[in-house]
């Protein structure tokens, strides 16, 4: 019998949970080792933040979910991880493994800026529990008349999605409030245009997001250093296309949400202590094709904490994003990777990193596909429309669904991506 461990129960751990104990069967035991004892579904966060969503419409509890699939879960910190030894230390408790399976998602770097994130002087939608003070501030900011907005992301930050979204849900319920026309919204980025997302544009992304910001009104600083937060502005430099600094910008805001970098949390990170090559100097998980660490065969990582190179240079840095139906795929890969191991095969499945996106603005929404994620690209493709804000509510239902009941790909869900060309794995 086989004992695989995977670390973090987010949108990359969990359904790796069901999808291995349900190709491994009884016979072998699967265990979640999580630091929150609930799931969250993050990708509805900018929705909490102005009050549209509660946290308990877009969470549950992991444990009797869990239980009913046979599946242990421990709630605690992964304080250390000992390949060499085939362990993980959740605090005194010894946890024996023969794969491991890292998912933890990023550790977030505000103190890389001063005054950034919710210690210091802006809010975040990176956590539900962010969110939530997000929320409390966001009233707040309302009840005394609104002010001037700064929102976007930092230099080095990778997930650019959710920034664009917030911008124009902002938008859309400050205008459900009569209070638009007393808030300004600047929008800050690192990308070299509007639309870049970190993947060099998906279709016409730079034109559609470009023209969404036009008619809200929403101002924005592209090739933009955030160098200090502070309670009343945001001071940034905007760059030249050498990244070097030619103009320092000082913008007020009353109410600001930057997108920090991220980093590998600390377990992870001090693998660099054990070998050279399991993580890179932020502290990613460097993998081979089959999401494989290259230093320990039984170590797989999957999710926003896997190091994958920026898709191109640009001027101020732009980490490379990674989006849901991409950690699906690699999900998939693993899970047959470990089946193939089990039965004393080589890996050979090798995920699309196929991206297919739904971003909400509120009152509207776009859809991108990009097959795969990194150009060069076999399909690329955006459109807006009423019908993507629908989708993205839908979506929302539809994966929390999945989770509770254990079900991460409905059969027919496979057969309409299939029949779309939108696969998990590459074909052998």
């Amino acid at each position: 019998m086989a004992h695989i461990v995977v670390i973090g129960a987010s949108t990359g751990g969990l359904p790796f949970a069901y999808d291995i104990k349900k190709t491994l069967g009884k016979n072998h035991e699967v265990t979640v080792i999580s630091n929150n004892p609930n799931f969250n579904f993050i990708p509805s966060n900018p929705w909490l933040a102005v009050g549209w969503r509660s946290a308990d419409d877009i969470s549950f509890e992991l444990a009797p979910r869990l239980k009913r699939k046979n599946i242990n879960l421990i709630v605690g910190e992964a304080t250390q991880i000992k390949p060499n030894e085939n362990q993980v230390m959740v605090g005194d408790k010894v946890v024996d493994y023969d794969y491991l399976v890292l998912a933890t998602g990023p550790k977030l770097a505000f103190d890389e800026i001063e005054g950034l994130g919710p210690d210091g002087h802006s809010v975040s939608i990176c956590t539900t529990a962010h969110s939530e003070t997000a929320l409390h501030d966001w009233e707040n900011f309302c009840a005394n008349g609104g002010g001037p907005i700064v929102v976007g992301a930092v230099q080095g930050a990778s997930c650019f999605g959710p920034a664009y979204e917030f911008a124009c849900i902002m938008d859309t319920d400050l205008k459900k409030r009569g209070l638009r026309d007393k808030c300004p919204i600047t929008f800050v980025t690192p990308e070299p245009y509007i639309g870049h997302l970190g993947l060099g544009g998906v279709g016409d992304s730079k034109g559609l997001l470009e023209s969404e910001f036009r008619h809200r009104h929403i101002k924005w600083h592209t090739n933009a250093k955030v160098d200090k937060v502070e309670a009343d502005k945001v001071t940034i430099s905007e760059c030249d296309d050498n990244g070097e600094a030619v103009k320092t910008v000082e913008i007020a805001s009353k109410h600001t949400m930057l997108l920090p970098a991220f980093k590998g949390v600390d377990a992870v990170a001090s693998l660099a202590d054990v070998a050279t090559g399991f993580v890179n100097p932020r502290g990613f998980v460097m993998v081979n094709e089959y999401q494989q660490s290259p230093v320990k065969d039984n170590l797989f990582s999957v999710g926003v904490n896997i190091a994958i190179p920026p898709v191109e240079a640009t001027p101020v840095m732009c980490g490379t994003p990674k989006t849901g139906y991409m950690i699906e795929s690699m999900v998939a890969a693993v899970v047959h990777n470990i089946e193939d191991m089990i039965n004393k095969k080589a890996p050979s499945n090798i995920p699309t990193w196929n991206a297919v996106c739904i971003a909400d603005m509120g009152d509207t929404g776009a859809a991108f596909v990009a097959m795969p994620q990194i150009p060069p690209r076999n399909v690329t493709w955006a459109k807006k429309g009423k019908m993507m804000h629908l989708a993205k509510i839908a979506f929302e239902k539809f994966f929390i669904r999945n989770m509770k009941t254990g079900n991460s790909e409905p059969a027919y869900q496979r057969y309409i991506f299939k029949m779309l060309g939108i696969e998990r794995l590459k074909k052998k």
